[in-house]
């Protein structure tokens, strides 16, 4: 196994960050940095999905590997995703059942989106199948599938220019953005949640950062010189979450995604954001690791291994909500359910590359 790095420390703290944010109304959800700013782990998230798509996409001599491998490896970790995907959501759907016959309350199968497979079975197991229908707190890993389809395009037009790529992103960003275009749900009407027109930027400015941070000293320049100014939003971005001070969507002029804080379409301000934190926190590995190396390795285990924690943390938190519902909540249930959910996290991650160290039998055996 890799030795802990930036990368996989910051994917961890997304990760647990995730976890916590996805069981609404916990104690420990206050102290997460998603109520003290603009951005969340979401958008950490799908930045660093982006510089690992450019360290994979490149062999260790630095080289770029070629083509088709790229597109065939970025294709296959879609599909890797997309399963996970079936998986969790199948589970999901039986955790609500399950709790409503238990506790015999048909409500629970109306939670987060569910009731529609339920109520119309039919169509909405081709909704869930095909992505179309999704889950609340199970929406992010439909969007790293359209990423992961979109990557190998943006990958080979890096390798023309990276500005080329840069610029279709911006483009395709603006227009989803100024005109509102986004994937429509199904049968249930509406819109995806993370609308991946406008998430894919994050998804090329992480891969691009990756490319800049390797070969361009300028960037790495410019980089520190602008931490000062990262502070500066993060700190701003503190003062408007801490005072709740955001734009009224229907005051703010047309088009109205330029102006507001709205997640689904990865605003301007979320993204300015989350940029600001990057600069200011970009020391803070560099900093922790000498002194709290427990810490930093189980963490970068946790972002090693981001698929199945996720998978398992999306679960766990249904479950940990589940708990909070039958029992009433309270701040003893919450050390409960967050204890047992981070143990799960952790354990899953030593499992995963227990698996992958463990010697496999022979075909012949």
């Amino acid at each position: 196994m890799r030795e802990p790095n930036a990368v996989d420390f910051w994917r961890g703290i997304a990760l647990v960050t995730i976890f916590i944010n996805h069981i609404p109304g916990n104690t420990f959800q206050n102290y997460t940095y998603s109520q003290y700013g603009i951005s969340d782990a979401a958008e950490l998230f799908v930045f660093l999905a982006g510089w690992s798509i450019g360290i994979a996409t490149r062999g260790r001599d630095g080289v770029p590997e070629p083509a088709l491998r790229t597109i065939l490896r970025l294709l296959s970790r879609m599909v890797e995703v997309y399963r996970a995907q079936l998986v969790i959501t199948a589970i999901a759907l039986a955790m609500l059942a399950g709790a409503a016959l238990y506790l015999d309350n048909p409500l629970l199968v109306e939670w987060h989106n569910a009731g529609p497979v339920f109520s119309d079975p039919i169509q909405a197991t081709v909704g869930w199948v095909t992505l179309l229908h999704q889950l609340g707190f199970f929406n992010i890993l439909p969007l790293y599938v359209v990423l992961l389809g979109l990557a190998p395009a943006f990958v080979l037009l890096s390798r023309v220019h990276l500005g080329l790529a840069i610029g279709i992103s911006v483009l395709l960003y603006a227009v989803s953005l100024v005109f509102e275009i986004n994937i429509p749900s199904w049968p249930v009407e509406g819109h995806w949640f993370f609308n991946p027109l406008c998430w894919q930027l994050l998804l090329v400015l992480g891969f691009a950062a990756h490319e800049w941070r390797r070969s361009s000293e300028r960037f790495l320049a410019w980089r520190r010189r602008l931490m000062p100014l990262g502070i500066v939003i993060v700190i701003v971005g503190a003062v408007l979450s801490w005072f709740n001070l955001r734009p009224d969507p229907l005051a703010v002029p047309e088009p109205r995604l330029l102006f507001i804080f709205d997640k689904s379409y990865l605003s301007p301000a979320r993204l300015i954001h989350f940029l600001g934190v990057m600069l200011a926190f970009q020391t803070v590995f560099g900093l922790i690791q000498p002194r709290a190396r427990w810490l930093v390795r189980q963490l970068a285990g946790l972002g090693r291994n981001s698929l199945a924690v996720f998978s398992v943390g999306s679960v766990a938190s249904l479950g940990a909500q589940l708990i909070r519902f039958w029992s009433g909540g309270g701040f003893a249930t919450d050390v409960f359910v967050v204890g047992c959910g981070l143990a799960s996290l952790s354990f899953t991650a030593w499992f995963v590359e227990w698996r992958s160290r463990s010697p496999r039998p022979s075909s012949a055996a």
